[in-house]
């Protein structure tokens, strides 16, 4: 039964979520609430490691969210189903796509939604900041932010930093 709750899941959330990785995000937070496959601090997780290895965060996620979940037959069913939606999607619109890439009532949807999924996106991650704030993650936060702000150095310098910081001091807890 789980392994159809995870299919018809992860299938909702790729055919749902719009513009990339982080649009799942909104989605994935639901789920801790909903079925308790995973807790908030495990998404956390998921979401830092899945930044830091290769390919997709929303496919990445899935992967460790359906691991957690139900193991590797869990992993597959998770990672498959939220790529299908895009699969049969892709196959459809480029068969149409000629025929509605200057259509007005398209543009306008498209326009539309991005600001949406901005919206839930911010939504999340004042979620999670607030609810895995500690005094090391907020000193963290506000001096790597600073230090972005004043050296325009390229993003994974300082996500590096703040894993091997986060790294470090899981040790020292």
């Amino acid at each position: 039964m789980i392994f159809l709750k995870l299919f018809l899941e992860f299938f909702h959330i790729g055919l749902f979520s719009y513009g990339g990785g982080y649009a799942t995000l909104p989605f994935l937070y639901h789920l801790v609430d909903k079925y308790g496959w995973y807790t908030t601090a495990q998404l956390t997780d998921m979401i830092a490691i899945s930044s830091v290895t290769p390919g997709p965060l929303g496919v990445n996620v899935a992967t460790f969210a359906g691991y957690v979940s139900a193991g590797i037959l869990g992993a597959f069913i998770a990672t498959v189903s939220i790529l299908l939606p895009s699969i049969i999607i892709v196959v459809m619109i480029s068969k149409l796509l000629e025929q509605f890439k200057n259509n007005r009532f398209v543009k306008s949807v498209i326009y539309s939604i991005k600001p949406a999924g901005c919206g839930l996106l911010a939504a999340v991650g004042v979620n999670m900041f607030l609810n895995n704030m500690s005094t090391s993650g907020v000193v963290l936060f506000l001096a790597l932010f600073i230090v972005s702000l004043k050296y325009k150095r390229d993003p994974l310098i300082y996500l590096g930093v703040s894993a091997m910081v986060g790294f470090v001091l899981s040790f020292i807890k």
